[in-house]
């Protein structure tokens, strides 16, 4: 059963997110969770979720309303041949090493195989290594510490050996 802290998880993961709508449902509870869009139609001022959706029936539904934060976008990068992306395949936390006091799995320069470990994306509270899928050397560190990551999000820029 989902608890509370759950669900405030939840909120803040679409807070702080690009996800504009999470639905889970359970045999107790329904969730529903989803910003507020910043204009509904051509007429005049932004409408709410609540507002503009109809009550549903059954378990109760709870609803957060959080700003749209405007998306950052990230550096440009021009795309070779001679290197590869590790991309973020989840939405989660990105961690550099297992451990707050853990030297991190790599650094720039560092050389890395198919299987090697570049990283931890914490989704619901399971780590997931990363691995680099592409041989070569870390050219670039492309997320910081502790930051949300998106799916598909680019992690690291590697150079192909």
């Amino acid at each position: 059963m989902l608890k509370v802290s759950d669900i405030r998880e939840f909120i803040r993961l679409v807070d702080e997110t690009n996800i504009h709508e999470l639905h889970i449902e359970t045999a107790e509870l329904k969730v529903l969770i989803r910003k507020a869009e910043t204009s509904r139609s051509a007429g005049g001022g932004a409408e709410t979720a609540t507002g503009s959706v109809p009550a549903p029936v059954g378990p109760p539904v709870m609803a957060h309303e959080a700003s749209i934060k405007a998306a950052e976008k990230p550096p440009e990068h021009v795309e070779d041949t001679a290197s590869a992306v590790v991309k973020s395949p989840m939405v989660g936390t990105f961690y550099r090493a297992p451990a707050p006091t853990s030297p991190s799995y790599v650094e720039v320069g560092a050389k890395v195989t198919e299987k090697t470990v570049v990283c931890i994306v914490e989704a619901m509270k399971l780590m997931n290594e990363i691995e680099a899928d592409v041989r070569g050397e870390i050219v670039e560190v492309l997320a910081e510490n502790g930051q949300l990551v998106e799916y598909g999000q680019p992690l690291f820029r590697v150079k192909l050996a």
